[in-house]
């Protein structure tokens, strides 16, 4: 019997987390037999809630093939946490949504929080008969889901911080005398995306990489820096912003997953260095265009996200729920990867952290983690301009 499927974008955005559903979407339309319409949930979850879904189908072609250079979340995206009991009025409405549109397929397109939201709905449709099948699409440039080679996202994420640090060291040594540079980047348990730096070579790279796996020493931290700047006349650390020392973060944020909103560390040491060493400083904090960037996007990563929403609508088509897309990799040279159905309830709230044997101390990485990054940072898409400015998919949003 034919039903509809609804698409979910759920935490951070990616480069290519329209890619992905792009994917969906152009892989739906050759299954008419199965699929009866192609549905967009409006800010993830809530759009199920809230009864917010549009019709893609009745989207431009040319906005639909924009998705893959727009940034952002083009549903628009959500960090709410469903709650853990099933009978939880939410779910009642989330039901009765997926009933009035005839909905048979749910695609969460997300990190480890909408993987928990993924995980409660394939429970949900257990616990009440409703013949509803729910895949789970990898996206998270933390790359710290379980499992999974690698996440959809963090490729082109590591390929934008790798060329931006880049930039920075090749300014920062056009001085005689110049200031100590702290770059923070994102990576709040794992430090995938800071340790990715450690593929620049010798003369255009930090001085110093620091990881949350790592504990960090305050006072190692300054004696390096001071010693470095003597010698060099400028210092480059690049710090993930999960690094814990002692600073004031009772004003932060916490979401609904009960995650402090981190941001800031980089500032705090660089306040830290002027006091206790009387050093001039920069303070860089490549904040939230690192993670979205589509004009850095790798091309391997662009078209894993296509493969991955292929393969998950395929699989759902088939029968399979309660289930993310792996990716599992073959082989380092020449690259290659396949794809495989993985048990959302192992992988739902656990976190992948950079293994030790991949990291090399405070200089940087050891050769297995580049031989592991390299392949996924290669390629490019081609980019749309008008007038110079990037263009961008904007969705008119027809209700159902």
């Amino acid at each position: 019997m034919k039903k509809a499927l609804v698409y979910i974008q759920s935490g951070g955005p990616t480069a290519v987390i329209n890619t992905s559903l792009y994917g969906c979407i152009k892989e739906a339309k050759k299954h008419p037999d199965e699929i009866s319409g192609i549905y967009g949930s409006l800010h993830g979850i809530e759009g199920l809630i809230d009864d917010q879904i549009i019709d893609l189908n009745k989207e431009s072609d040319e906005t639909i093939e924009l998705l893959q250079q727009t940034p952002g979340a083009a549903l628009g995206t959500t960090r709410y946490k469903l709650p853990k009991d099933i009978a939880d009025p939410i779910y009642k409405k989330i039901l009765e949504t997926l009933k009035r549109h005839d909905i048979g397929y749910v695609f969460v397109n997300g990190g480890n929080d909408s993987m928990d939201t993924c995980h409660k709905l394939s429970l949900l449709f257990k616990q009440t008969g409703l013949d509803c099948k729910v895949i789970g699409i990898p996206k998270t440039i933390d790359n710290d889901l379980t499992a999974t080679d690698h996440c959809v996202g963090f490729g082109s994420a590591a390929k934008y911080v790798i060329n931006t640090v880049k930039e920075i060291c090749t300014d920062a040594s056009c001085y005689k005398k110049g200031k100590v540079f702290v770059v923070e980047i994102m990576g709040r348990n794992a430090g995938w995306l800071t340790a990715s730096v450690d593929l620049l070579p010798e003369g255009c790279r930090p001085d110093f990489i620091y990881l949350p796996e790592n504990t960090f020493d305050l006072e190692e931290f300054l004696v390096d820096v001071s010693e470095t700047y003597k010698k060099k006349g400028h210092c480059i650390c690049a710090i993930s912003e999960g690094i814990v020392f002692e600073r004031d973060t009772s004003g932060a944020r916490i979401d609904a997953f009960n995650h402090v909103q981190l941001g800031g560390a980089a500032d705090a040491l660089a306040k830290i260095i002027e006091r206790r060493l009387n050093l001039p400083t920069r303070s860089i904090e490549l904040s939230l265009i690192q993670r979205a960037d589509p004009i850095l996007a790798s091309k391997v990563d662009h078209d894993e996200a296509i493969e991955c929403a292929k393969v998950g609508l395929n699989a759902a088509i088939k029968g399979e729920t309660g289930k993310m897309v792996g990716i599992i990799r073959k082989s380092d040279k020449p690259y290659k990867v396949e794809y495989q159905l993985l048990e959302i309830s192992k992988i739902a709230n656990v976190e992948k952290t950079v293994p030790f044997n991949m990291i090399g101390g405070k200089k940087g990485m050891n050769n297995c983690f580049k031989d592991y990054l390299l392949p996924l940072i290669q390629g490019g898409i081609e980019i749309k301009y008008k007038n110079g400015i990037l263009e961008t998919a904007k969705f008119e949003k027809h209700r159902i």
